[in-house]
């Protein structure tokens, strides 16, 4: 059986210059690529609910999702219609960059995309105008190392996927390249 090739290596063998070609662009360095990778979870509810500051178990599945461990996020203002004072835990984000980042988006379009529930493709407006895109779950236990039998609470994480591309468009084709499932359009 062949050794099936990465996603890093397909991009800079395949992808990339398959893109320079359909793009008309003449440097390579002008061909758009990923940047990072920033995986949030938004735990300020999470802790105003349980009443407790105990939130080691999101930091568990964020660092078993992305197999780095996750910076947690304070609050800078004081927010009194939220009950969110400065210091306050609200937010653990992750950032991917290099081989994990690669590792993580692969494993995003192979196999998480396909077990979420009523997936019929991602939506193209999702783009910031900037070439990135941003996709979100609600539910973390689409993620295979998430057990459902040891969750205690349901939380969402969002998907930040930035690229060097300068429009929509560029990094639109980047993306559809990896196999990003988008839908089709009318």
């Amino acid at each position: 059986m062949a050794n099936p090739v990465d996603l890093q290596t397909r991009v800079k063998k395949e992808i990339h210059p398959k893109l320079k070609k359909d793009l008309k662009v003449s440097n390579v360095m002008a061909v758009p690529a990923l940047k990072k990778i920033v995986v949030n979870v938004g735990i300020g509810s999470y802790t105003k609910a349980q009443g407790n500051k105990d939130f080691s178990n999101i930091v568990e599945n964020m660092a078993a999702i992305t197999g780095q461990k996750p910076v947690v996020n304070k609050a800078k203002k004081a927010i009194s219609n939220f009950k969110i004072r400065v210091g306050d835990p609200v937010g653990l984000s992750v950032t991917l960059r290099g081989k994990r980042m690669y590792d993580f988006l692969n494993k995003l379009i192979n196999i998480v995309f396909p077990r979420v529930r009523d997936f019929r493709g991602l939506s193209r407006k999702a783009f910031d105008g900037s070439g990135n895109y941003s996709v979100g779950f609600r539910e973390h236990i689409v993620f295979p190392e998430i057990s459902p039998d040891d969750v205690i609470k349901l939380h969402g994480v969002q998907v930040n996927i930035c690229t060097t591309a300068e429009d929509n468009e560029h990094a639109y084709k980047l993306l559809a390249a990896m196999g990003f499932p988008f839908k089709k359009e009318k």
